[in-house]
């Protein structure tokens, strides 16, 4: 009884603002990142990744803006299934794709098999890995940016100004102050939580969604007990002002930006839950 006591003390517990980094446990797990790669699929859904009707509207704005061609050198850092990818590398860019789930990346190369395209598939984790090319244009998008703690952004901000080319950009969108306020504090439980996203097995549960007013960053901490062990996975979202998120790349040494509602190039307007910003080296 200790035990299961002490187990649900510690689902309940509040971690200091990104105590804890597991992102990189939901691509790599044999089961979630299965469940991962199904959402990147689904025309429909706004989950892992974009609608489709999005990404191709996405894409044309993006070549129409950064005049994308036959010699634009793009990375897409957290890349997924090469949904942005392999349509840019099917303009004729020289595209490099970085993503830590193997998953992934398997069905990214597949399709740019069957299309007969040339993508740099390169599987590792983004904060980790060293590329020797320098790029046009820098992409990160879905708000993976806002997953990240203070030092990991800083230090990915630095990469990315040091990958680019004079002149060079950084497209990547986050959440807003306003998504920010809308959130409120939780504590639910479920049997297969998420309809079975976590294990093929029963299991069992536990979301504490913690707001921390100071930082401006929403934890959605998941704990799940099945047979075989217990896991805390913890799901860190950083949200911005325009000013807050110009600061860091000020900081990194960018030079100018644009501020767009999403990376489809919306003009900018607040009140969104999301917005993108287009920065330059």
């Amino acid at each position: 009884m200790n035990s299961l006591f002490s187990a649900l003390e510690e689902a309940n517990r509040r971690p200091a603002p990104f105590e804890c980094y597991t992102a990189v446990d939901l691509w790599t797990d044999e089961h979630t990142s299965e469940k991962m790669l199904g959402y990147h699929l689904n025309a429909d859904l706004d989950v892992s990744s974009r609608r489709t009707v999005f990404i191709n509207r996405s894409v044309e704005w993006m070549t129409s803006t950064c005049k994308v061609g036959t010699d634009t050198r793009i990375a897409d850092f957290g890349c997924g299934p090469g949904l942005y990818t392999n349509r840019l590398a099917k303009l004729g860019a020289q595209v490099t794709g970085i993503d830590v789930s193997k998953r992934s990346l398997d069905y990214a190369r597949r399709i740019a098999a069957e299309q007969a395209l040339t993508v740099d598939y390169v599987h590792g984790n983004y904060l980790e890995i060293e590329l020797e090319d320098s790029f046009d244009l820098i992409l990160m998008i879905m708000c993976d940016f806002c997953a990240l703690s203070p030092p990991q952004r800083m230090a990915m901000l630095k990469t990315f100004h040091s990958l680019l080319a004079p002149g060079g950009c950084v497209l990547l969108d986050v959440y807003s102050l306003d998504a920010f306020a809308n959130w409120k504090e939780e504590a639910t439980y479920d049997v297969n939580q998420l309809d079975g996203f976590w294990s093929p097995d029963t299991y069992y549960g536990f979301l504490n969604r913690f707001k921390y007013e100071g930082e401006k960053v929403l934890l959605d901490k998941y704990t799940i007990f099945d047979p075989e062990r217990t896991r805390i996975v913890y799901n860190w979202l950083q949200h911005f002002s325009p000013e807050s998120l110009w600061a860091e790349f000020s900081q990194a040494g960018f030079a100018d930006h644009q501020l767009y509602c999403d990376v489809a190039g919306t003009p900018f307007a607040p009140g969104t839950d999301e917005f993108a910003l287009l920065a330059t080296k």
